[in-house]
């Protein structure tokens, strides 16, 4: 090369005395020339072949010509025709000693060719669809690059030599670089999208039209965050995904390969099975391990399908971080450079600018790498969660029965929600796996290259303090266990104190069950508290860990030997190095942890979407023709196939029309019969044949969290006048009219809870409105009440009913409607004993005809009844006490007895509240996310600060100063220190520096722990505060509060909520703090070393406020919109897996799989622009941080006369953390501001409406009051909201002492809101209640309802002992209670049970009957015994065996007490003094029994209905 240039009469290629070794450095004229022109040619020609290869195999569509790419196009023709114009100049002018230029020839010629090969791959990129390219980026960004030097060249020899000396030279030089730099500022731009790509969507994610440049610096997400900033962010201003994140484009691909996969897996497993003898079976152990094996390989499979799937991209992450790294590590290395300059005074200046130049440049490299490196992590988690869960979703459509029974549908929805969330993080820390380790080797081998031996100290150091910290790992994993254990006990409290909070009111409870959840809150926070101290600890040790190995280092370093000498390169580039090494360190147990859990979740998940599949051949379907319809020919049937069979010898013929009815006893596999015949069990042999399309009901009706339109049309659309047919023929339109919205009410959590029998009635209407050839009826009769039943019959299922032509099999209890069946089935222990009509049965004189002539009085009675068109529920009850057969009338259905009626009656007056409370409650919950809207409001902040209070806050803001004043002093003694001179090759008074340095540093650990202390204890007190707060609002409330407030709601608050104010919001404001300080520290000490910083660093800080800012608002919003997004997932997730049946047995998949996608998808839209938020910031914020490093370390250098070493590598090394430390405040800014919306989401019940005080103080009421029990009713009016009408209109009503009083009516007559009124649960709207002349209005809420006694309608038991349930205060004795239970007709059950009154009962109380728990509700009315006993009679909830006990218990013990009964049966009133017919809140008719039928008024009819007259 050097003889290529002294042939052009050129110096050398290089010499080090012009460029390096000079206070005016230059590149040699040959080096400019030759390699500064080749260097971006040459990439260009290298790598072209290999980029057309890549643009050939991705073909986006072709781009029409833009002016975007005419501008390249003419800027490069101009470009390529200088070369050529300069290669003919100088062929003309100097063609004689042609040789000597040879340099000067060939330089344009390639330059030029290499512009024209850059103009064809322009034409390329837009024939294929290549918008904005990072490989023509990089060649422009080269060429400009190169050019700068000979730029400069030119610019000095113009200066010092004047323009005019060559002026066309100039001119073309000046031009060339300036169309070089408008190339590059071209390249920086997208072109437009390919022809007919760009109509399809509405709200296109902007990162398909950004340039490359745009996509490093993640600018194109600008726009979103400066809209969030203006206003809240709603999901419409949310982009939709890209093609490449959506469920249908993941999954499709990913299924195939899966499918192979599993395929692969089964060949294995029988080749393994086949390598094991017939007939012989493996050792316990050797099944066991082939079991986990099995489990192993699966995970691995999986892992391998995702990586296919996933990995190539993922590697694309890998790259970056290596980069990253390698940027990283050069920093120390320059910054080691730069000190060794500020020490040579020799040194040219422009090495110092060169220097902190090269390390800004570094820093800002570094910054890029990383954040695309997490954002490629990002976008792999989210395309993992949804892979994982769309394949989770399709199995749980296919899994069979015995597979579905090992995993509960919690454990389903956990895979989706816990276990997806474990492959996320993975996919995040994976690298750190084997990154860190490496990390951690080449800081201790830069450090050993500074300290020599002594770099072993600092490493012990690491190996101490990492035991400490697994050990206060493992303590604070026991406490967390043992404070969820409390949490989870005082949440399940919660549960059902919300649960039974009618109870609680009615007995005047609330204090006792109050004690008992604040008794579980103290022992949550005194183990919380536990935890917290052994956080600080580990937090103080690591804080200090810097600190601690740089002491031991340095200690360790100087004191071996007396000639080492602790200077300002060895002090701050190790600092540096450390501060690097922590990162690592603490990296890599977190990624150790999460790679092991992710394995577990790949097993787990491997392991469900390995489980057996529904076989297709199960059932063959055939298209509809005529004959039979259902034929199952000598079938046998399992539900798992190593389990029993549970049908056997089954052969059934179902011709085309008729009504086939299946019955049996409980268990005898009427159920298992239908699933049969949808394909739903395993099929041992036979075959089952079904011709057309079928339709089921399943016993337990399943019903969508949808409105009650959707339910019953269930995908199809709506035809108006078969929809109100359908609806008719149900019985559906009555209910309809009840609920607030009518069929367009939203069903399910949200919208009103149907009883029993309207499920049952709606899942019917969905099977009716399919208008399918085959219906598979089980037994939907039975949650109905009877006469409902009987309509239904009539109308949908008999023979006049809309489904006469089609063919039914109806699986019943009610015998009523055997006669009319054309085939009856009567299945005994999985075989089919008897078949034939009704007829045929009867005349055969077996068990079913002996059966049927049992009853054959009662269904007469029954039949004339049924003309009448009655009531009848009580001849139904009466009936169970004859049917043997019946005991399959499960507990559910023997509820249904009168449900519909009881729930109408409760429901009415709700439901008109819910028709008001709609627009409300909308605005109740808008003004809970009105919080979350924006900004979170000042006074959350002055709510929150002022429980915890002054007294508090104050000494932690000082303990917080102090320990960074620690910081900042060991910091600058050591500078102080670098700077000593040396005096004879040591330094004096190490020991005395080193003790000092010490003392300083463990000052600081000890502030550091006092301040996370102090911390966590103010945010128990704060949270012990708001959580009392809380509770005593809600249980103040009144009862119509929880009527409107879904106890989801409220649970939320008490688990979600108050979990975040324990936690969160501590944590947050620990970090927050802790960063502010800090950043307040290296402010301190770039100030201390260049005071002139101050006029970089304040636009910063403003530029920084305004950044965070505009984040903050949109990152909040963003979360939120994706926390509500998340919910419909599971709940859907949910639901599915519950009614998997129905919707395979209706075909409806592909429309469920379709929702289940947009669900996920609508989820990923607000999550996307979740993460790439971070990611923006963070990019924005580090070139502020990267700005202050500039700052610093230029400064240094001009000020390089009046500053040390020392203090110029204490500002720099510190300016360093600045990027981190910014990003980290941010952070936890946001998850203060996102967790701190929980003060207010539990302050937001402190405003609502609260009930009268418990107890009214210096009240005269007597204690043994009331004496007689007279109870006197003037004028009294009872509405249960403003605005509505009264519920009873005017009652006025005188009850005698000791005197008996019925009170009967039809639903909604206005029974129970006289009871309501007694007890006060709703206050008079006009009118008093006088109770022994005291007005019950005066008097404080617990005094009146603990005078009084009720026995409610629906026995409500709390988890707890017995003895706790009867008698929450403890106020009677054991004896005391005894009685009451022998009284309640108990003693004996009780006494048989292992702890006698400590049994524990369960959630709801059940582990006891139903009859049981009613007979503790009368053991507790019998312990307190009070004169006044109102008895809210339950329904059809018991037996008639208990209603006669409690009915007889009732008339001895309560002899002397008044008692007024609301009555659902009249059979137990007719001995009563007196009867109140109640008729929509009014008193219709009031005289004794006797009286009243010989009035023949409403009250004969009612008798006359009940069959009693």
């Amino acid at each position: 090369m050097d003889a290529f240039c002294r042939l052009s009469g050129l110096d050398p290629l290089w010499d080090w005395n012009r460029t390096w070794y000079t206070a005016n450095p230059d590149l040699t004229q040959c080096f400019q020339n030759t390699v500064l022109v080749w260097v971006p040619c040459f990439y260009l020609w290298l790598l072209a072949p290999f980029y057309c290869l890549h643009l050939y195999c991705h073909d986006r569509g072709r781009i029409s010509m833009s002016g975007l790419c005419t501008s390249k196009m003419v800027l490069g023709f101009l470009l390529a025709s200088f070369g050529f114009v300069e290669f003919f100049y100088i062929l003309l002018e100097r063609s004689q000693e042609i040789q000597q230029h040879m340099v000067f020839l060939l330089s344009p010629i390639i330059r030029s060719m290499t512009v024209i090969l850059a103009l064809c791959i322009i034409q390329l990129e837009r024939i294929r669809g290549c918008r904005s390219s990072v490989f023509l980026f990089l060649f422009w960004v080269l060429a400009v690059v190169c050019s700068l030097v000979p730029l400069r060249a030119k610019i000095q020899l113009a200066l010092d030599e004047g323009i005019a000396s060559d002026i066309v030279r100039y001119l073309a030089f000046f031009s060339y670089f300036t169309i070089q730099l408008a190339e590059l500022i071209l390249c920086c731009f997208a072109d437009q999208p390919p022809e007919g790509k760009n109509i399809l969507e509405k709200n296109p994610c902007p990162v398909k039209d950004a340039s490359f440049l745009s996509k490093i610096l993640f600018w194109w997400f600008t726009g979103l965050v400066v809209k969030g900033y203006r206003t809240p962010l709603a999901a419409e201003d949310l982009w939709t995904l890209r093609e490449e994140d959506t469920s249908q484009k993941i999954i499709s691909e990913l299924q195939q390969e899966w499918t192979a996969e599993c395929a692969k897996l089964q060949r294995q497993e029988k080749a393994l099975a086949a390598g094991v003898p017939l007939g012989s079976r493996l050792p316990d152990q050797a099944q066991l391990l082939r079991k986990l094996q099995k489990e192993q390989s699966s995970g691995f499979f999986l892992l391998r399908t995702l990586a296919r799937k996933f990995g190539p991209y993922f590697l694309t992450g890998t790259l970056c971080i290596i980069l990253h790294d390698a940027f990283m590590f050069a920093i120390p290395q320059v910054l080691s450079l730069l000190l060794s300059f500020m020490k040579d005074e020799d040194a040219p200046l422009w090495k110092g600018y060169f220097y902190a130049t090269l390390m800004f440049l570094l820093s800002c490299l570094q910054s890029l790498f990383n954040h695309q490196y997490m954002y490629t992590c990002f976008t792999v988690g989210m395309r993992v969660k949804t892979a994982v869960m769309g394949l989770v979703y399709r199995k749980s459509l296919v899994i069979n029965s015995s597979a579905r029974r090992t995993c509960t549908v919690g454990e389903i929805v956990n895979l989706v929600s816990a276990d997806t969330q474990k492959l996320m993080d993975f996919v995040v820390y994976f690298n750190a796996v084997w990154l860190a380790p490496i990390e951690i080797a080449l800081c201790l081998f830069f450090l050993w290259q500074h300290l020599g031996p002594s770099a072993l100290a600092g490493i012990a150091t690491v190996i101490l303090i990492f035991p400490l910290n697994g050990f206060i790992a493992k303590k604070r994993s026991k406490l967390q266990e043992v404070q969820m254990k409390f949490m989870d006990g005082r949440i399940r409290l919660m549960n059902e104190i919300l649960n039974g909070i009618k109870i609680l009111k009615f007995y005047a409870w609330e204090k006792a069950f109050l004690e008992q959840v604040l008794g579980y809150r103290e022992k949550e926070l005194k183990a919380l508290k536990k935890s917290q101290i052994l956080y600080s600890i580990s937090i103080a040790s690591f804080n200090s860990s810097s600190f601690l190995i740089a002491f031991a280092m340095f200690g360790v370093y100087v004191t071996i030997d007396a000639r080492n000498v602790l200077d300002a390169q060895k002090v701050f580039v190790s600092m540096a190095l450390i501060n690097i090494l922590k990162t690592p360190l603490s990296q890599l147990p977190f990624a150790i942890s999460t790679s092991m859990q992710a394995v577990v979740s790949l097993r787990r998940l491997a392991k469900y979407l390995c489980s057996e599949e529904l076989k297709t051949d199960n059932v063959s379907k055939a298209p509809l023709s005529s004959g039979e319809q259902v034929v199952i020919e000598n079938g046998t049937f399992c539900w798992s196939a190593e389990g029993q069979p549970c049908l056997k010898r089954i052969n059934v013929r179902v011709p085309r029309g008729a009504l086939v009815a299946v019955v049996g006893h409980v268990g005898s596999g009427k159920s298992s019969l239908l699933s049969a015949m949808l394909g739903e069990t395993e099929k041992w042999n036979g075959s089952v044949t079904v011709k057309g399309s079928m339709a089921y009901v399943p016993q337990q009706a399943w019903i969508q969290n949808a409105t009650v339109q959707d339910n019953i049309t269930f995908g199809r659309e709506k035809m108006k006048s078969w929809y109100n047919r359908v609806l008719e023929a149900c019985a559906l339109l009555p209910d309809l009219d009840i609920l607030p919205a009518g069929d367009a009410t939203e069903i399910g959590e949200k919208g009103l809870n149907l009883s029993g029998g309207q499920k049952q009635r709606v899942s019917l209407a969905r099977a009716v409105y399919r208008k399918a050839d085959v219906y598979l009826l089980d037994d939907p009769l039975s949650a109905v009440d009877a006469h409902v039943g009987q309509h239904i019959f009539d109308k949908v299922i008999g023979p006049k009913g809309v489904l006469r032509d089609k063919t039914r099999v109806l699986v019943t209890h009610g015998m009523s409607f055997l006669p009319q069946a054309d085939l009856i089935l009567v299945l005994v222990d999985g075989e089919i004993t008897e078949s034939g009509s009704y007829q045929e049965l009867l005349s055969r004189n077996e068990a079913f005809a002996e059966f049927i002539r049992t009853f054959a009085n009662t269904e007469r009675k029954e039949s004339v009844m049924q003309r009448a068109g009655s009531r009848r529920s009580n001849a139904r009850l009466s009936m169970i006490d004859f049917m043997p057969f019946s005991r399959d009338l499960s507990q559910e259905q023997l509820i249904g007895g009168d449900t519909t009626n009881t729930n109408l009656q409760n429901m009415e007056p709700v439901s008109e509240m819910d028709q008001e409370q709609i627009p409300e409650d909308l605005g109740k919950l808008t003004q809970a996310d009105k919080a979350f809207t924006g900004r979170v409001k000042l006074d959350m902040y002055k709510k929150y600060f002022k429980t915890i209070g002054l007294a508090l806050i104050i000494p932690i803001v000082f303990l917080y100063a102090f320990q960074q004043g620690a910081s900042l002093a060991y910091n600058y003694w050591l500078s102080m220190w670098a700077d000593d001179p040396v005096v004879n090759g040591t330094q004096i008074d190490t020991d005395l520096k080193l003790a000092v340095f010490g003392a300083l540093g463990f000052a600081q650990g000890i502030a550091i722990f006092g301040t996370t202390v102090a911390i966590s204890i103010c945010g128990i007190i704060a949270s012990r505060h708001l959580h009392m707060e809380l509770l005593i609002n809600v249980l103040r409330s009144p009862m119509s509060f929880f009527e409107s407030t879904p106890s989801g709601n409220l649970l939320n608050r008490f688990a979600k909520e108050i979990d975040a104010i324990d936690c969160m919001v501590p944590e947050g404001l620990k970090m927050m703090l802790n960063y502010v300080f800090k950043l307040m520290e290296v402010c301190i000490i770039v100030l201390m070393a260049t005071p002139f910083a101050a006029v970089i660093i304040l636009p910063m800080a403003l530029l920084y406020a305004c950044v965070q800012s505009f984040y903050v608002a949109t990152s909040c919003q963003l979360r939120r919109l994706e926390a509500v997004s998340r919910s419909p997932i599971y709940t859907h997730f949910n639901e599915t897996v519950q009614g998997a049946s129905v919707i395979r047995a209706f075909g409806e998949q592909p429309r469920f799989i379709l929702q289940a996608n947009d669900r996920v998808d609508f989820n990923q839209t607000s999550y996307f622009p979740r993460f790439v938020a971070t990611r923006w910031l963070a990019v924005n914020l580090e070139f502020v941080g990267n700005g202050v490093v500039l700052a610093a370390s230029i400064l240094s250098v001009m000020g390089r006369s009046t500053l040390s070493p020392g203090i110029v590598g204490l500002a720099v090394s510190h300016s360093l953390q600045v990027t981190g430390i910014l990003s980290w405040i941010v952070r936890s800014w946001t998850d203060v501001e996102n967790n701190i919306v929980s003060v207010e989401r539990v302050n937001e019940y402190a405003d609502t409406a609260k009930e009268a005080s418990w107890t009214n103080e210096g009240s005269s009421l007597p204690l043994a009051w009331p004496q007689k029990g007279k109870i006197e009713f003037q004028d009294f009016g009872l509405q249960y909201r403003k605005g509505l009408e009264l519920a009873l209109k005017g009652i006025t009503l005188n009850v005698q002492e000791r005197e008996k009083v019925g009170i009967v009516g039809r639903t909604g007559a206005g029974k129970s809101s006289l009871a309501l009124g007694i007890f006060r649960i709703l206050e008079a709207a006009k009118g008093k209640i006088f109770v022994d002349g005291v007005n019950i209005a005066d008097i404080g809420l617990h005094d009146l309802r603990s005078r009084i006694t009720i026995i409610p309608q629906d026995p409500v038991l709390f988890s707890g002992s017995l003895r706790m349930n009867l008698d929450p205060f403890d106020s009677y004795s054991d004896e005391e209670v005894w009685s009451a239970l022998e009284l309640a007709h108990l003693k004996n059950f009780v006494s048989n049970l292992p702890d006698k009154l400590n049994y524990e009962c369960s959630e709801g109380g059940e582990n006891l009957s139903l009859g049981q728990r009613q007979l503790v509700c009368l053991a507790r009315a019998l312990l307190r015994k009070t004169k006044i006993l109102v008895l809210d009679e339950a329904t059809a909830a018991v037996d008639l065996e208990t209603d006669t006990l409690i009915q007889s218990t009732i008339r001895i013990q309560f002899e002397d007490c008044t008692v007024l009964t609301i009555a659902h049966r009249l059979n137990t009133i007719m001995d009563y003094t007196r009867v109140i017919v109640m008729d929509r809140g009014h008193i219709s008719e009031m005289d004794t029994p006797a009286n009243l039928l010989a009035q023949r008024g409403q009250f004969y009819r009612m008798c006359r209905e009940a069959g009693l007259v």
